[in-house]
């Protein structure tokens, strides 16, 4: 072979090897990043060709499938009380995808999950039609209703734990939205989309996880906690030094006390009426580094709390200044907390210290039914003594019987409480937030912990807001779960 052929052989054979590089780069190497490419339509319309796997609550599917109109897709997603459990699914539309648990567990409800391998090869030689996975909440019928029922037509949530697990009972959001209404890709669904982002209530806002609010006097229990771990407070029927009014460090500001009989009060007698001038002193004495760190050991400052919808953060400032640290011990200043953190709080109270990592998938399974994978229930953090956790215990049960949480009653049941009316806006001219926590308690221990917030413009001043309006809220989801109990 003369050089010029055999130099136009060598570059064609280069040419050839490129092809084959560039084929088997494109198949093999890039195959799972071009299958998941939002781009890639074939993507869509194979999900969308078969029926969807289900969310479970309860051994019941609170979404469905029904055949679409859509010339592409054969499929399209439908939920039962779409309203009330959109906080929990999330939503799944031909248009605009999925999200919350319809995303994070897309390959399990859609079949096309890696451990689902073995029921698609089956389904191959059986002649059966591909069906996804389910996926088994913790959530509980009755909680949910009771929560949603009870927030009614007012604006805010509910978070209820199990603090003996960390499973999720309850998560409720209002207003809210059905998921339905958008799921699938015509010009109507398109419009009532739009019509929920432009809504100033703003129903598509999970309030339970993604919102952060001043926790107000609900924190106040954070604040107990900090200074019996810290050694400030020995015994919590023993007079503080308090003066009223108390000046807040560094300043000539009072702090306000919108109960009587704070001056010199017990830690017990302070958070039966909430006297924010004692929690203010016991949060200054505690120092700002140490409530941090007792905040952050109940979830403060912790980005990645996933449950696995991933929660807010929920903030105790780590840098201001020695009034606004004590002004935050009361739940104002910087503070914030989702309804979530808040129940976490609660939860690892009546646990007797121990926080249980929050979750609401009990489990996944094949359409068979076949166990997949099942959440065992982990520790998250230790907040404070068995010793001392008893001892809030003790001034959370005193609300509810002497104080301002008296609506949470239950006969026969053990309820510990704290009211909040947490101020909001600039020169606090915002709607004030209105809050609840609360825990359950038998014999067998703590069942139930629940949070409500409720945003509301007739709040007012003063603790028994929380009370008055929260309370109810979570007294029926706690007998929700008592009741399922027995």
């Amino acid at each position: 072979m003369n050089k010029p052929l055999r130099r136009v052989a060598i570059f064609c054979g280069l040419l050839v090897l490129a092809l084959l590089v560039r084929v088997n780069w494109v198949q093999y190497v890039k195959a799972d990043e071009l299958s998941n490419d939002p781009k890639n339509r074939r993507v869509q319309i194979d999900r969308y060709a078969h029926k969807r796997g289900n969310i479970i609550v309860d051994g019941k599917a609170i979404t469905g499938s029904k055949e679409s109109k859509s010339n592409d897709f054969k499929y399209q997603r439908t939920y039962k009380n779409g309203p009330m459990w959109a906080p929990v699914t999330g939503f799944s539309s031909q248009a605009f995808g999925s999200s919350q648990i319809e995303a994070l567990e897309d390959g399990i409800l859609t079949g096309n999950d890696d451990r689902l391998f073995f029921d698609r090869t089956v389904s191959v030689f059986t002649g059966e039609k591909k069906q996804g996975g389910n996926v088994v909440t913790t959530l509980k019928s009755a909680a949910q209703k009771a929560a949603y029922k009870g927030l009614g037509d007012k604006k805010g949530a509910v978070a209820a734990i199990d603090p003996q697990t960390g499973a999720i009972l309850a998560l409720a959001s209002t207003p809210s939205y059905d998921p339905s209404v958008f799921s699938g890709n015509s010009n109507k669904d398109s419009d009532n989309r739009q019509k929920l982002l432009n809504h100033e209530d703003a129903p598509m806002k999970n309030r339970a996880l993604r919102e952060t609010y001043p926790p107000g006097s609900t924190f106040k229990v954070v604040t107990a906690a900090a200074a019996l771990e810290h050694g400030k407070v020995k015994d919590i029927n023993e007079a503080t030094d308090t003066p009223e009014p108390y000046i807040l460090p560094n300043t000539r500001t009072p702090m306000v006390n919108h109960a009587r009989g704070c001056e010199n009060a017990s830690l017990n007698k302070a958070m039966e009426v909430s006297c924010n001038s004692v929690f203010a002193k016991l949060g200054d004495e505690v120092s700002r580094d140490e409530m941090a760190k007792t905040a952050e050991k109940f979830g403060f400052n912790n980005s990645e709390i996933d449950t696995p919808v991933r929660a807010a953060e929920s903030v105790y400032d780590t840098k201001m200044d020695r009034s606004s640290n004590a002004m935050s011990s009361i739940g104002q200043f910087n503070t914030a907390a989702t309804p979530l953190q808040m129940a976490m709080v609660t939860a690892a109270i009546a646990n007797d210290g121990k926080l249980m990592k929050p979750y609401m998938i009990d489990r996944l399974t094949s359409s068979s039914l076949d166990l997949i994978e099942k959440t065992a229930p982990e520790e998250m953090s230790r907040p404070l003594s068995q010793e001392n956790a008893q001892l809030v215990q003790q001034m959370m049960e005193n609300v509810v019987e002497k104080g301002t949480g008296g609506n949470a009653k239950i006969d026969g049941v053990k309820v510990g409480g704290k009211t909040g009316t947490a101020e909001n806006g600039v020169g606090n001219m915002g709607k004030p937030y209105a809050w609840f926590i609360s825990y359950a308690k038998t014999e067998k221990g703590s069942p139930v912990a629940v949070a409500v917030v409720v945003e509301d413009s007739r709040a007012v001043g003063g603790d028994i807001t929380g009370g008055g309006l929260a309370a109810p809220i979570a007294k029926d989801v706690m007998n929700a779960v008592l009741n399922g109990e027995r």
